[in-house]
């Protein structure tokens, strides 16, 4: 993923869906949301809270609405992409130029301000026991140093790599991926910290 340090850097790398992108660019900048680019990609945010992100795909662009759960989706074009994962999230899905209506989403983003000024918003889930695969185990048992820097790690990152070994279906990749990562947690990045 391609980092991009300005919305705008990001609209003109776009070689699919650039016009449509930048229309609703130039919606939300009509808006009080500040643009800015966060896990690689532009977001607004409106009193340091994330609202509204852009974002081009294959098959479709559209809009991530980050409390879009608790929006009254009264036009019904917002979906859950991630079922039983994602809780607050929200994808507007679009498909051609035509589906883009500003008074629309101008009102969903009212909405999602007005959310924000309440205090309202759904936040993270209280964590489960982090259940480390014993290929990692075995693998920060041999390094006494890695080890340490695991343990040092907060859980959302040592979550990410526990979930990233044990999310291989062989147990040859579990342990390949339990090596590759070791320099990694020695150094105390996170394994998506790339994306950040």
């Amino acid at each position: 993923m391609k980092g991009y340090k300005t919305v705008d850097d990001y609209v003109a790398s776009r070689e699919q869906w650039q016009v449509e992108i930048s229309r609703l660019r130039d919606i939300l900048r009509a808006t009080e949301l500040t643009g800015e680019v966060k896990w690689g990609g532009p977001c607004y945010t409106y009193g340091g809270k994330n609202i509204v992100g852009i974002g081009g795909f294959k098959s479709y662009f559209g809009l991530w609405f980050h409390q879009g759960a608790l929006l009254e989706d009264k036009n019904d074009v917002l979906i859950n992409a991630q079922v039983g994962t994602t809780k607050a999230l929200r994808q507007w899905r679009m498909h051609a130029a035509t589906e883009i209506k500003p008074s629309i989403i101008k009102a969903y983003i009212r909405e999602a301000i007005q959310l924000v000024n309440d205090g309202k918003r759904i936040g993270p889930q209280k964590e489960k026991p982090i259940a480390v695969p014993p290929e990692l185990k075995k693998a920060l048992a041999g390094n006494p140093n890695v080890r340490k820097g695991f343990e040092n790690l907060r859980p959302g990152l040592q979550r990410e790599y526990a979930d990233h070994v044990a999310s291989a279906k062989r147990d040859d990749t579990k342990i390949k991926r339990s090596e590759e990562i070791l320099p990694m947690i020695a150094a105390g990045k996170g394994l998506n910290d790339r994306y950040r």
